[in-house]
């Protein structure tokens, strides 16, 4: 039993953080676009789709801004949003593909769709992949301005 405890409290450690990784390991990505979609054809908000990594830390500093009051509030009544892992860069890259290839300039990386599945806005240049020296409000701005831009565009 001495012996066991301690093996059963590591694997119980690897096995923690998982839980807390923004970006799915075991998500189909593309029928999870597919839905985001079809929520978009029927609330007519945009698509906004993340693509990372749990590796990374610009990615994983996106998410925790992201989970901030005034930035899940503007996600949840502004977009349909759908994150992407795309692993070491070994994992969706085909999705990213059909969208442009925004993440060939970094991760984390953002495309925004309309709700037909026109691309209304994408971070082609690596606009996010500095997240970590981006503030809150900084984060709450871009993706408010990524918006004011995409309602133009329709």
């Amino acid at each position: 039993m001495k012996r066991f405890l301690p093996l059963l409290l590591l694997a119980l450690s690897f096995q923690a953080p998982a839980a807390d990784v923004p970006y799915p390991v075991a998500a189909n990505a593309r029928a999870d676009v597919q839905r985001a979609l079809d929520r978009a054809r029927v609330n007519h908000r945009p698509v906004l789709i993340f693509f990372g990594a749990n590796w990374c830390e610009d990615c994983r500093a996106l998410a925790r801004s992201l989970e901030q009051p005034a930035n899940a509030a503007l996600m949840a009544r502004s977009f349909n949003v759908v994150k992407v892992n795309v692993g070491n860069f070994d994992r969706n890259l085909d999705v990213a593909g059909q969208f442009g290839h925004p993440v060939e300039n970094g991760i984390p990386a953002a495309v925004m769709l309309s709700p037909g599945g026109s691309i209304l806005y994408s971070t082609r240049a690596g606009e996010l992949s500095h997240a970590r020296r981006m503030s809150a409000a900084g984060v709450h701005d871009f993706f408010e301005q990524a918006r004011a831009r995409a309602r133009r565009k329709r």
